[in-house]
């Protein structure tokens, strides 16, 4: 939500929402104070994503006010119209070299969200109690899941291998130190990403490519391209709607590719259907239908 990511920018929330439930009637329709709020969040370099949580956000506190009739009419809140889904995903040889130039403390976290798809957030919260390296799972606890529900995430055989080797086995499992100025670095290493200088920062340039969120999509086009069935890869995941789950599930030309030649191959295998046979088969058909009309 935007209270966590900019306090300021709720704040000016609140203050629309103010403004709009304080006015009159007539006037409530007329306070230009949405293009305003989108206008500096714009200029703060806020995506048109990021954006539409925020109108969101204010489209609700003003359906409440409406609700609790602070307000006689509900004014309309337009969302801006957002990108396409993000297409980056890491396929295995990629990941392996990216990996490869990593911190050793960086490894593990990096290793589970490409395999198992979980979310940062969710990731950093685990304990070591909370590890089975016997049955090779993690379980997450509702309060620490975006959706509120507890699951168990399986491990990869390398992920099994590296948490072993963590001594001593106490308080959090994955660590996050250094990890955005490390991304950039090993990125920009193997050709995934890029550093762009910014006018007046010459220390701080900007970053474009491959971003840490795209390991997720990877994992779960992984999933799915390995033929596990949508409604597991889905929990593993951690995805509720179909609708959200479908942004993530990309398919590259080289699936695509991949999907026409299985087609071809169980073409291939199929015995030919003569027109004799075809001819043959609809005869038998229509007696069979002829009988089964008589007994009626």
């Amino acid at each position: 939500m935007c209270s966590s990511r900019n306090p300021e920018s709720f704040g000016a929330l609140a203050t629309i929402a103010l403004r709009i439930t304080s006015a009159p009637a007539r006037n409530a329709w007329r306070i230009p104070r949405r293009r305003d709020f989108v206008r500096q969040r714009q200029k703060e370099g806020a995506g048109a994503s990021v954006i539409n949580r925020s109108l969101a956000a204010l489209r609700r506190m003003l359906k409440i006010a409406y609700e609790d009739r602070k307000l006689q009419y509900l004014p309309v809140i337009r969302l801006l119209k957002e990108p396409p889904a993000r297409k980056g995903f890491l396929q295995t040889e990629k990941f392996e070299e990216l990996v490869a130039l990593l911190p050793g403390t960086l490894k593990p976290l990096i290793t589970f969200l490409y395999y198992c798809g979980v979310r940062v957030g969710e990731a950093l919260q685990i304990e070591w109690p909370q590890v089975d390296l016997e049955r090779r799972l993690i379980r997450l606890e509702e309060e620490q899941t975006k959706s509120g529900e507890a699951r168990y995430v399986p491990l990869p055989s390398v992920l099994v291998m590296m948490l072993r080797g963590i001594q001593p086995k106490v308080g959090r499992v994955f660590t996050d130190t250094n990890l955005r100025k490390e991304w950039m670095r090993a990125c920009t290493a193997v050709g995934l990403g890029r550093m762009i200088e910014t006018p007046g920062k010459p220390y701080d340039p900007r970053y474009v490519g491959l971003t840490i969120h795209d390991l997720r999509r990877s994992a779960i086009r992984n999933l799915v391209n390995a033929g596990v069935p949508e409604t597991l890869a889905m929990k593993i995941s951690g995805h509720r709607t179909r609708s959200v789950f479908d942004r993530y599930a990309i398919a590259s030309a080289e699936d695509l590719i991949g999907a026409i030649r299985r087609v071809e191959t169980a073409s291939k295998n199929l015995s030919p259907v003569s027109e004799r046979s075809v001819k043959k088969l609809g005869r038998s058909s229509r007696k069979s239908l002829m009988a089964l009309s008589s007994r009626g």
